[in-house]
């Protein structure tokens, strides 16, 4: 992500939980690039916006976000959106793309655009929704998709990974031959619309064939772990991550469980309930089961996999 919008209502006392939750994901995340809309101006008075507006201030106290302009907002009356346009203008450029790279998209939806009743004949190949993060990718294209599908070999269960074609490209409402980095677009592709429907590729990673990050089902990763809960109004502490406890992951748009097998020196070795695609040294938040919720404890940096 190039910047982030926090979105924080004016008719609600600041921080809600909620709130907390995602400064500090924008902070996890090394997002820099921030503003703030104060919405729901028009339900409140004069009085209570000023309020309001001290109390976002002193909750951004000595975060990431301290110096982001707070802009007031009527979403619902369209008031001040030509100003957030003016503040994503100056306050979130444009970055240099990385174009010549291998490509990577990481799957955040994957849907089936088929109508019920539709002829064999007319059938569409399912569709993948996601960020291109790097390089180009082309109409024609074969690619790669990493996890791939469970498949079951004699008496193992093994992930393969699934190669197919581009066949169509889009961003917004718009069709185009050759997508870049930059937003959300959607690929089509010439696969059995049945992989892709409800979502069922989501988190997995995109590339040309050959191309893809590896799979892997155990990893080490250095832990930083938050001084309280977030997603709470009261405060709790972090506890430290013990031995086989069970730790929700998010690598990129891909969420799965994983059991700590060894913790050591801000360290644990954690092995995977289900594979994901990782890279180096990549960044990963962590979850706990608290309160039947998992909540966000603190991230980890991935030292090896395999």
């Amino acid at each position: 992500m190039d910047g982030a919008l926090l979105v924080i209502a004016a008719n609600e006392k600041c921080p809600q939980p909620q709130t907390r939750e995602h400064l500090t994901a924008i902070e996890i995340m090394g997002i820099k690039n921030i503003i703030v809309i104060q919405n729901k101006i028009d339900l409140v008075t004069r009085e209570r916006a000023i309020e309001s507006y001290r109390e976002i201030k002193d909750f951004l106290k000595g975060s990431i976000a301290e110096n982001a302009p707070v802009i007031p907002v009527s979403a619902y009356h369209n008031k001040n959106i030509d100003k957030v346009f003016e503040a994503i203008e100056e306050y979130i450029p444009t970055p240099t793309r990385d174009k010549k790279s291998d490509p990577l998209m990481y799957i955040a939806r994957s849907f089936d655009v088929n109508k019920p009743g539709a002829t064999p004949e007319s059938l569409k190949g399912g569709v993948l929704g996601g960020s291109l993060v790097r390089g180009v990718l082309n109409i024609g294209d074969e690619i790669e998709i990493t996890p791939g599908i469970q498949q079951t070999k004699g008496n193992k269960n093994v992930w393969e990974n699934v190669t197919t074609e581009i066949t169509s490209l889009m961003a917004g409402s718009n069709s185009y031959d050759t997508i870049v980095p930059g937003g959300l677009s959607a690929v089509g592709t010439k696969l059995d619309p049945f992989l892709t429907k409800n979502d069922l590729l989501t988190g997995r990673i995109l590339g040309k064939v050959g191309k893809v990050p590896p799979m892997a089902m155990n990893v080490e990763v250095e832990t930083h772990l938050l001084n309280r809960v977030v997603g709470f109004e009261d405060e709790m502490r972090v506890e430290p991550i013990k031995s086989r406890e069970y730790l929700m992951l998010t690598f990129g748009t891909s969420n799965t469980l994983g059991m700590a097998t060894t913790v050591k020196d801000g360290t644990a070795e954690i092995t995977l309930r289900y594979p994901v695609a990782v890279q180096s040294n990549e960044r990963i938040a962590i979850g706990r089961k608290i309160t039947n919720r998992w909540r966000l404890i603190g991230y980890g940096n991935v030292i090896s996999f395999s």
